[in-house]
């Protein structure tokens, strides 16, 4: 873990969840910790953790899907630091509910923050990072983003496009000194579904039908190992592996679990009426 000391290392969506749980093992790990987040007492108050346990942090705040604020935050940091070493595209948001349901207004929320967020991010990191010649773009996707996630239509293409900038993008990367991974994780413990629009279904019913959650220490831990080893797919846990393996044999192979995942959405529906 010493690769990150003294690293400038920027973390979107770093007010709680995921973001939080790196923010706290970078700042460990004696990083220079740029907290990003729309929540701006959230995020200020990850920066006062850190800076409590004698770690280096600064915090913004920030809508990642408003690209003007994005360009003129990163040219900030690059000003203070003179250079960008890590970033995490980590912010992002669920609207969950059956095509039929959705409004267009649904789709532009998901993909504002969860496509074009980490497509902003992405291209003005890279672009400081080519100049200067180094530094690595972390983009965290998700399962869904490999192999779907009936009901949540939108989620799931905005991850998958995640998946596509990112594989894209390391290949054009690898020449100009900068690196790329995409994080696929399960279902991780981050509030995001308890926070998430969950539209005509009964969300707590959705939330218990959920397998076992990652805690955020360990997933944060298991995405920074994965990064310090430069491996393109950071996928965990165990059993995300499995279900992505089985996917590429065969698709169809997971049809039962998307059966599954329909139906317990549609029963929560029902029981709605």
């Amino acid at each position: 873990m010493k690769r990150f000391e003294d690293k400038v290392c920027i973390v979107t969506g770093a007010a709680s969840g995921l973001g939080r749980a790196l923010c706290e093992r970078l700042g460990k790990q004696n990083a220079n910790v740029v907290a990003v987040d729309i929540n701006a007492e959230g995020v200020v108050e990850v920066e006062r953790m850190i800076c409590d346990k004698s770690g280096r942090a600064c915090s913004f705040e920030l809508d990642v899907s408003q690209f003007e604020n994005f360009e003129k935050l990163m040219a900030q940091i690059v000003e203070r630091f003179g250079k960008i070493d890590y970033i995490f595209n980590n912010a992002g948001i669920v609207v969950s509910g059956e095509m039929s349901d959705l409004s267009i207004d649904d789709w532009k929320n998901v993909i504002d923050v969860n496509l074009m967020g980490v497509l902003y991010g992405t291209m003005y990191a890279y672009r400081a990072m080519v100049r200067q010649g180094f530094g690595h773009i972390v983009n965290i996707s998700s399962l869904a983003g490999l192999i779907g996630f009936p009901m949540n239509c939108p989620y799931a293409t905005a991850k998958a496009g995640v998946v596509g900038l990112s594989t894209s993008l390391r290949r054009e990367a690898e020449g100009r000194g900068v690196k790329v991974s995409v994080v696929c994780p399960g279902f991780i413990d981050t509030g995001i579904f308890a926070a998430a629009r969950m539209i005509n279904t009964d969300k707590q019913k959705i939330i218990e039908s959920l397998p076992k959650l990652i805690d955020p220490n360990l997933a944060a831990q298991k995405i920074l190992d994965g990064v310090i080893k430069n491996r393109f797919y950071i996928v965990f846990p165990f059993s995300a592996k499995l279900v992505w393996w089985l996917y590429r044999i065969n698709p169809l192979l997971l049809k039962p679990l998307s059966d599954k995942n329909v139906k317990n959405y549609r029963s929560a529906k029902l029981a709605l009426e």
